[in-house]
């Protein structure tokens, strides 16, 4: 049974820094990709960063480069999502999900493209 579940959520100060975790069973993470998305209430949910299965390449929304940073480790079944520089449009409920896709070399940025998903890890940024 595919699952995944993300920790590491948190309130920090505006500047600050969290790392996220989803830990993936039932697949291998060499095989599917992982995005991470965020949503707060009342908005859809927005696409934040991906990871290819094929290659572990990545890819940022604008919004986050340069400030979060995406890293797998297959045989620990994790991705990471480290989240440095924190502001207060950051805050948000934060989900992993699968790539509907085997063996790619690309990640997709739409969640249409994603089938399981994690019950998510909420972050919030304050002073």
């Amino acid at each position: 049974q595919v699952q995944l579940v993300e920790s590491g959520g948190g309130s920090v100060q505006p500047g600050g820094s969290l790392r996220l975790s989803c830990t993936v069973a039932g697949f291998t993470l060499d095989h599917f990709g992982i995005g991470w998305f965020r949503q707060v209430p009342g908005k859809e949910r927005e696409w934040v960063s991906c990871l290819s299965s094929q290659g572990g390449h990545t890819t940022y929304a604008d919004f986050v480069k340069g400030r979060f940073t995406m890293s797998r480790n297959i045989a620990k079944n994790t991705v990471d999502l480290q989240m440095y520089n924190l502001n207060t449009g950051d805050p948000g409920a934060y989900y992993c999900a699968t790539d509907v896709e085997v063996f790619s070399r690309t990640c997709k940025t739409t969640a249409e493209h994603y089938d399981v998903w994690g019950q998510g890890t909420q972050v919030t940024v304050s002073s």
